[in-house]
């Protein structure tokens, strides 16, 4: 069986480099940030935007998933609510995949910390912080297990993903 590693949070709360990370750790693996699917300009969040962003990330991860090259598929991006997580999963032929879903959590104090540094590095805007930090509690109702990120590396946070699912 395939493991297709779902890694969700809050923006800035480190789910890009967790997955850097855990493509170090797991063997055979491909990568799909779901961010990359629509990083247009400008960025439009628009109800046909969004059903072409799920239709993108559902093609790739289908295809990833029947390509016997790789035994684990680590996706990550914002999910913050189960119907999300949910729309995406019966979109996935799971047949021969065990999916884990995995939701990266953060104290206030932490999120607001890293996204200060991306505020400061010029990799987001100043608008992104009580956005994201909003959303923080939205991840305490989904279905997936928790990872609190607040005082550990992206490296820990991964090495602390493959032992739930190795």
């Amino acid at each position: 069986m395939k493991n297709l590693v779902i890694i969700n949070g809050t923006m800035g709360v480190g789910k890009t480099a967790t997955c850097r990370e855990l493509q170090k750790i797991l063997p055979l693996n491909i990568f799909l940030d779901g961010d990359w699917c629509w990083d247009m300009t400008p960025f439009t969040v628009t109800e046909e935007t969004k059903a072409m962003v799920m239709d993108n990330i559902s093609y790739l991860l289908n295809n990833f998933i029947r390509c016997s090259e790789y035994e684990n598929i680590i996706f990550c991006w914002v999910m913050h609510e189960q119907w999300i997580i949910d729309e995406l999963l019966s979109r996935l032929d799971l047949g021969s995949c065990t999916a884990k879903i995995f939701s990266l959590t953060a104290d206030c104090e932490a999120l607001k910390s890293r996204l200060n540094k991306d505020v400061a590095n010029g990799i987001r805007t100043k608008d992104i912080i009580q956005r994201s930090i909003s959303r923080i509690k939205k991840y305490d109702c989904l279905n997936s297990e928790k990872i609190d990120v607040s005082k550990i590396s992206p490296k820990q946070a991964a090495e602390a993903v493959s032992a739930r699912i190795l």
